[in-house]
């Protein structure tokens, strides 16, 4: 059990370093197999098809994700503060990926969504699952900075909360264009201008 285990963690991750570097469409499974070391049909074993396994990646690469969201989100940290830390661990994990390959490889959702979002019904509604979710999460923190006077009363929560989700992947993609982690700096700036937060808790917060 422990090495059907071990081949299964093997594909998955050499699947996951592949299509964050050269994309969904362009890979085989021979590919993938040689990658992660193992006989091809392993891959079978595991997985009934290509869209399958990168379904498996797309939720595991979620599962972890979603927990940094949702402890950085729930922190007892101010609202605004909790934001701003969202945004510097998305700029982080740019930073390591780059780091680690050499070059920024901007957000598996986004890439996928991007590349196969006509294509690939399965996966297009998946990847809006996702986005939903995370929208949720940061609504969440946005009721509560308005709550609490940190945003403007007038700011549609919702709407609000797919702005910054849509910031997030736009200067992603702009990060993995530019090969630049630092385009993720603007979030900070931009989030404080679409929640109209007062000057008093700008200065505050620093």
């Amino acid at each position: 059990m422990g090495r059907t285990s071990d081949a299964r963690n093997k594909i998955l991750e050499a699947a996951a370093t592949l299509i964050e570097q050269r994309g969904y469409s362009a890979l085989g499974v021979a590919e993938i197999c040689s990658t992660a070391g193992v006989p091809k049909g392993s891959f079978y074993y595991f997985f009934e098809s290509k869209q399958a396994l990168a379904l498996t990646v797309i939720d595991e690469h979620w599962t972890a994700q979603r927990r940094q969201w949702v402890e950085l989100l729930s922190s007892d940290r101010d609202p605004l503060r909790r934001l701003r830390d969202l945004f510097e661990a998305t700029e982080e994990v740019q930073r390591a990926g780059q780091q680690k390959a050499g070059l920024v490889t901007g957000c598996l959702f986004g890439n996928l969504a991007l590349e196969l979002s006509t294509q690939a019904e399965e996966i297009r509604s998946r990847l809006q699952e996702i986005f939903d979710a995370q929208i949720d999460l940061i609504e969440q923190v946005v009721v509560e900075a308005k709550e609490r006077g940190q945003a403007a009363a007038a700011v549609d929560a919702r709407d609000a909360a797919r702005s910054i989700v849509a910031q997030i992947e736009g200067r992603a993609l702009l990060a993995k264009l530019l090969n630049d982690p630092a385009q993720l700096e603007a979030l900070w700036r931009n989030c404080l201008d679409l929640l109209q937060v007062p000057a008093q808790e700008r200065a505050a917060i620093g």
